[in-house]
């Protein structure tokens, strides 16, 4: 095949035209052309990618507008219908007939008349706010400890003898015990399930932490004089991110089952506070006669302890950067 070759002249371009003078950059030089990655971006878009977590999520806000707004717009007085002796126990189809029809009836009545649905969810609002906060508590301070006591050999001591002197006392043991010294409350509740609920977190990080806290940059950082604190804090505690959220998918519907587990035996709230382990700890004598005000309750707990746990869980898996390949 023959090729003929071309004279620049023979184009007709200036030399202007045709080059161009181009400046070197040792900084520009180094830099890697790759696609913009972020993290978070990434984590809800393998979340949102599985149609089932939409629909968990829907049904977790329903369950949270329920639980945090509609007692903002409707007042509930559990002794408002003390007097008619009419309204008391009665189902959902009888509610209708006698009260009328409205979302209040919607579950029947309770043992004074009172909306069993308004109820509930002025109860689930309580042990859920009680289950997000034991859960906020014990996550920030096991995180924190946990990452320490996984780094440092002396600290790893010290609370090595702490673990195993507190670990082998049955926790809900413990809890009951705060609860029978002080005085049944909301505060009192939180304080008992905070004041050694964060160790088994605090063990479970530091075992992870002992995993990889011997890798080539967490010995570099240590080398050029990074402290224990920092390292744990950008080294540790972001390569883990994954395991915190799924640890915390399983620690804040367990506080829910604690709850309602404690006022069913009569050591939760305060009498005049409503939560869910109380409405099922009063409808339990008459649950035979009036299976209705014992299984609302129920199932609305089991409902939100299961949707958190779901919702946490793939959003747990989400949140490994292996699945966002």
């Amino acid at each position: 095949m023959n090729e003929e070759l071309v004279k620049i002249d023979d184009l007709g371009f200036s030399e202007e035209e045709l080059f161009s003078h181009y400046d070197f950059s040792e900084i520009e030089s180094e830099k890697i052309t790759a696609p913009r990655y972020s993290y978070w971006h990434s984590v809800f878009k393998v979340f949102f990618r599985k149609k089932v977590n939409i629909f968990i999520l829907t049904l977790l806000l329903l369950v949270i507008i329920f639980s945090y707004i509609y007692p903002l717009v409707v007042s509930f007085d559990q002794y408002a219908l003390l007097r008619d002796y009419e309204t008391w126990h009665l189902t959902p189809g009888d509610a209708y007939r006698v009260i009328g029809f409205n979302i209040h009836t919607l579950l029947g009545t309770g043992d004074t008349g009172m909306s069993i649905w308004d109820s509930t969810w002025y109860g689930a609002r309580t042990s859920i706010s009680l289950a997000f906060i034991c859960a906020a508590i014990n996550m920030l301070i096991g995180v924190l400890i946990g990452a320490l006591w996984g780094f440092s050999k002396k600290i790893d001591i010290v609370m090595t003898e702490v673990y195993n002197v507190i670990a082998n006392v049955p926790y809900l043991l413990i809890v009951m015990v705060f609860i029978r010294i002080l005085s049944p409350s909301f505060i009192t509740l939180v304080f008992a399930l905070t004041i050694t609920g964060w160790l088994g977190i605090a063990y479970f990080i530091r075992t992870q932490v002992i995993i990889i806290r011997d890798r080539e940059y967490n010995l570099a950082s240590r080398c050029l004089g990074t402290s224990l604190f920092r390292i744990a804090l950008k080294n540790i505690l972001p390569f883990m991110t994954s395991v915190i959220v799924t640890l915390a998918a399983a620690e804040i519907p367990s506080y829910i089952s604690y709850e309602v587990f404690l006022s069913y035996i009569g050591l939760g709230l305060s009498a005049n506070e409503v939560s869910l382990g109380k409405l099922i700890e009063a409808a339990n004598g008459a649950m035979n006669q009036f299976p209705w005000e014992f299984w609302s309750p129920v199932a609305i707990a089991s409902i939100i302890a299961v949707v958190l746990y779901v919702a946490g869980q793939n959003l747990g898996d989400a949140s490994d950067p292996r699945t966002h390949m």
